[in-house]
């Protein structure tokens, strides 16, 4: 049953270690730390491993196990994908959301056209919106007497990133050249006796447009939870009335954005006092003036946000961006995932990395942690890396207090991964490291409609994470006894 408790659960899934797992007695290699393989096949863990280690200063290879072994990147992939983005569009790149207008203002009347002109921003929300309805009011124009056009050419369309996962998973929306609120809208209920009130808002942290451009209804089915459709001009959910608590909520995806981002565009500039027509998408070609603009935060500071919480649609944006600044014009993500690849092998090392995006997501992407330990190794991955991977607070019991852990982690269904550095707090580099692990037969039994909790997956994670747990921590006990010596 779905309830209150769900109501934010739309969150990313990181791939934390647990702080304590059981495990065998420990078996020692000769120079006193407890062996790579030992650990592997101690925990035995169902499906497959693939681990590659290398000192960061020697690149000497510290511990290696099936390192060609050829597994889902799941999210690891946005670690290419964030040096990918970074070394093309730069740090301080940012996606600009631009109001454009023609024609002369009588009286607050603009005659002529308004448009609203897409970046890409992944970043993007409702109180973005809301800044720029506002500054269009304060421009003095408060009606428009001809079109109100939206421009969303800045990136190719894309109605989902997987077409695989299940439709009303948040974390695959579409992808376009106008997106808000990372493609989302927030599904709302409340029961009052046997009627429920479904609502959909677009809600960020100052503004909560209601929207009535997707529809959403109860159903007196049982199965499945929520069922969705779309025609000509509208977008609908469905959702299994017997599933709904008292009250709740939860994020849908969604597959029309840019339709989306104009309807909430336009109900925030009427709350401005600005009457805008009903919008139409069109390029913005001719002569314009801009009346006002808003831009993002500078790339750096997103590549981290995407690190860390893991958001599909920023990677795909950066990723579809960097690829057209390169000079292509990529018809979909697995073209300009093709051309990612293609730069990772000159600039990063990483000779046989096979992505169909550049987020993960999809299951056909494969990945050897030979090529990703290569990927952080690299002056590339060296130069943006470092200082944009999550801190994992992995408590180790080898080490010192300034051991540190930064890295990504990949989790799909019965996929897990973690990729990164072990530091030194005090400046001295550490071990790059990446821990594939997989069980693709058990994923390939999943049926569709169990793709979001398959049975099993939670404890097969939880085994999945003592596993890394454990083989960081070695890395860092190894770490620790190497600086001893010297």
């Amino acid at each position: 049953m779905l309830s209150a408790g769900c109501a934010m659960g739309a969150g990313p899934v990181l791939a934390a270690a647990p702080a304590r797992s059981v495990m065998p007695v420990l078996r020692r290699a000769p120079g006193g730390w407890r062996d790579i393989v030992a650990i592997i096949e101690d925990e035995a863990l169902p499906g497959k491993v693939s681990v590659a280690a290398a000192d960061m200063t020697t690149r000497a290879p510290v511990a290696t196990y099936a390192p060609l072994r050829r597994l889902p990147p799941a999210s690891v992939a946005k670690i290419v994908t964030a040096a990918y983005a970074l070394e093309t569009l730069g740090p301080d790149h940012r996606f600009a959301t631009r109001i454009l207008a023609r024609g002369k203002v009588l009286d607050g009347t603009l005659h002529g056209d308004l448009a609203l002109v897409g970046g890409g921003d992944p970043t993007l929300d409702s109180d973005a919106l809301g800044d720029l309805a506002a500054a269009l009011g304060a421009s003095g124009i408060t009606a428009v007497a001809g079109r109100f056009l939206v421009d969303a050419r800045a990136l190719p369309a894309v109605d989902r990133i997987d077409r695989s996962q299940p439709d009303h998973l948040a974390y695959n929306p579409a992808v376009a050249g106008l997106n808000l609120n990372f493609n989302r809208v927030f599904l709302e209920w409340q029961r009052a006796g046997h009627e429920v009130e479904l609502t959909l808002d677009a809600r960020a942290r100052r503004f909560r447009p209601q929207v009535h451009g997707l529809r959403v209804r109860a159903s007196s089915r049982n199965e499945p939870i929520f069922a969705y459709e779309q025609g000509d001009g509208f977008e609908a959910w469905s959702v299994a009335d017997g599933a709904l608590g008292r009250k709740g909520g939860r994020w849908l995806p969604v597959r029309r954005p840019v339709r989306y981002a104009a309807e909430v565009f336009r109900t925030l500039a009427s709350h401005e006092g600005i009457a805008l027509p009903e919008p139409i998408e069109a390029p913005a070609d001719g002569t314009w003036h801009e009346v006002c603009r808003h831009d993002s935060r500078a790339l750096l500071e997103i590549v981290r946000g995407m690190l860390k919480f893991s958001t599909n649609l920023t990677a795909e944006v950066i990723g579809l961006a960097a690829t057209q600044a390169r000079g292509h014009q990529p018809r979909d993500l697995a073209s300009s995932a093709h051309v990612m690849a293609t730069w990772a092998k000159t600039a990063m090392g990483a000779r046989r990395l096979s992505l169909v995006d550049h987020s993960g997501l999809g299951p056909d992407s494969r990945v050897n942690a030979q090529d990703l330990l290569s990927a952080l190794l690299s002056p590339v991955g060296r130069k943006w890396l470092p200082g944009t991977l999550k801190d994992m607070h992995i408590a180790l019991a080898h080490g010192d207090s300034r051991t540190r852990v930064l890295a990504k982690t990949g989790t799909l269904n019965f996929v897990s991964n973690l990729a990164g550095y072990v530091t030194q707090g005090d400046g001295r580099e550490g071990t790059a490291f990446v821990i594939l692990s997989a069980d693709l037969p058990r994923r390939a039994r999943i049926p569709r409609a169990q793709r979001e909790r398959p049975p099993g997956q939670r404890r097969w994670l939880s085994r999945a994470h003592g596993l890394q747990r454990e083989l960081v921590d070695c890395l860092a006990q190894r770490r620790a006894q190497a600086q001893s010596v010297r």
